[in-house]
């Protein structure tokens, strides 16, 4: 009974984080906005940023491997595997999620020291959009890592028990 709570457990935190990272993917790709102040037309959207790029194909990896690892059998030796997968999705995460927190603060605040003005005031929908995805990438990381920590346990404390 507890190893079929257990296997219940880690597939609804593996199903959540395929939504959170899923969800993050879909926000970021829909956000755009078009906006026109005198003659001057400008149109916000994730393509005109790498790092929101970055972030876009990130959680697509996530989403595809996490949505694959649903249908493995538990009683396959991959999931030696996943472990290190799982660890790489949480790095690719972070990295991803890092870069486009930085770009959105520069979006949202500016920075006067190299001149960028921000631009949130004139496309605040897109703004929106992209803090939307940013928590959704947020929520997506915190269910990795404790996906990552379960991973970790499920491995270990086995091998751990076959010594003693």
């Amino acid at each position: 009974m507890a190893k079929l709570t257990k296997r219940i457990g880690a597939l609804v935190l593996r199903l959540a984080a395929f939504g959170a990272a899923l969800a993050a993917l879909i926000v970021m790709v829909t956000s755009r906005e078009r906006a026109s102040f005198f003659a001057v037309s400008l149109e916000a959207k994730y393509t005109d940023m790498a790092a929101f790029k970055y972030f876009v194909i990130a959680n697509a990896f996530v989403s595809v491997y996490s949505f694959l690892v649903l249908f493995l059998p538990k009683e396959s030796l991959l999931w030696k595997f996943v472990v290190v997968l799982d660890l790489v999705m949480t790095m690719l995460l972070t990295s991803s999620l890092s870069a486009a927190l930085a770009v959105a603060q520069v979006g949202k605040k500016g920075n006067a020291n190299a001149g960028w003005l921000p631009i949130c005031g004139q496309v605040p929908k897109f703004c929106d959009q992209v803090t939307g995805a940013l928590i959704a990438g947020f929520v997506a990381l915190v269910l990795y890592v404790l996906l990552l920590l379960y991973s970790l346990h499920s491995v270990v404390d086995p091998f751990l028990l076959q010594k003693s």
